[in-house]
């Protein structure tokens, strides 16, 4: 990524989510909504792809040539797909893109950020341990159920009509700014993705949650593994 010039150098777009029929239209499988939607809107493909542990594909856009891949590891094992596509490819961790679904702000919010922690998401903590916090994030807003205890039950289930539409409005603004993201840079793509419409606020953690570590944090094995 040149920061000189403000253009990104993205080479590949992963999306997180959980395998199987079961999972499908769980909150949690934001990411791989949008590497669909992408797929779709781009005319590219994901198919099985044992060596990279998930579906992989590409599309290209301009004279961009994207890497896609949805990992088929369980969520808390993202890490090792992400880790085989990208070494095999020779891609930098800069330059690769995360969706992920996001606790911290609510259903039709989308915001873009370089680099950073897990923030209690163990797909991301993952994937941290496996190549280093450097790669970027995209963030698709699910909103939170207002209490920890929760957490797990409301990742691992389908979201309202309601939530839904705004998700995937979310998703589909995310979508559309990628030529921005490309052509322009992260951060023209960034601000016109953090300005369009309404910006619900974020979930403010009680203090009690703030002491419990879990949030998103048992997000680890089939239940575990899924989360």
């Amino acid at each position: 990524m040149s920061e000189s010039t403000g253009k990104t150098s993205i080479k590949m777009i992963v999306g997180l989510g959980n395998p199987g029929n079961e999972h499908r239209e769980d909150r949690h499988n934001a990411g791989y909504w949008y590497v669909d939607a992408l797929a779709r809107k781009y005319d590219g493909h994901v198919r099985p792809e044992k060596k990279f542990f998930g579906e992989a594909g590409r599309f290209q856009h301009k004279a961009h040539d994207l890497r896609l891949l949805k990992p088929d590891t369980w969520m808390n094992r993202s890490g090792s797909a992400v880790q085989a596509m990208s070494s095999f490819l020779k891609i930098m961790p800069e330059e690769i893109l995360v969706a992920h679904d996001e606790l911290d702000l609510q259903p039709g919010t989308v915001r873009l950020k370089r680099g950073g922690g897990a923030g209690g998401h163990n797909g991301l903590k993952d994937i941290i341990q496996h190549i280093g916090p450097d790669f970027a994030r995209l963030r698709i807003g699910i909103g939170h159920p207002g209490d920890a205890s929760r957490v797990t039950s409301y990742v691992l289930s389908r979201p309202g009509s309601k939530e839904d539409e705004l998700i995937h409005e979310a998703i589909d603004a995310a979508v559309k700014s990628v030529p921005l993201l490309l052509g322009q840079g992260f951060e023209r793509a960034m601000h016109k993705l953090h300005s369009r419409g309404s910006k619900p606020k974020p979930y403010r953690k009680k203090k009690s949650e703030i002491a419990d570590k879990g949030k998103n944090a048992s997000i680890a094995d089939e239940d575990s593994n899924a989360k």
